[in-house]
């Protein structure tokens, strides 16, 4: 078995992080925006190298990565890759997810 996984940012998880990014450039300051994206490497490093320590969720082969009370992190597992599939903000509907 593989060690680690690539990552791969799906277009609409990159704007989810671009949203993210704005929002906390405006309302947080240095060291928090810098403490919230050292656990978010942390946590893609755990799905990067053992994916399937997070629970499935009811769509196919989709995963879901607790980051924080606000964001959880939906991915699915390629053949020798993740794809990063949102950065959801938890505070929004669930009906909102699509995959």
């Amino acid at each position: 078995m593989k060690n680690t996984f690539n990552v791969i940012w799906s277009k609409r998880a990159k704007t989810d992080l671009k949203k993210i990014i704005d929002y906390f450039e405006e309302n947080w300051t240095e060291k928090e925006i810098g403490t919230f994206f050292r656990k978010l490497d942390k946590q893609i490093l755990i799905i990067q190298k053992q994916p399937n320590a997070f629970p499935a969720t009811k769509h196919k082969n989709v995963r879901r990565s607790v980051l924080s009370r606000q964001t959880t992190i939906y991915y699915d597992i390629l053949k020798d890759s993740v794809r990063i599939i949102t950065l959801f903000d938890t505070r929004q509907s669930p009906e909102k997810i699509k995959f």
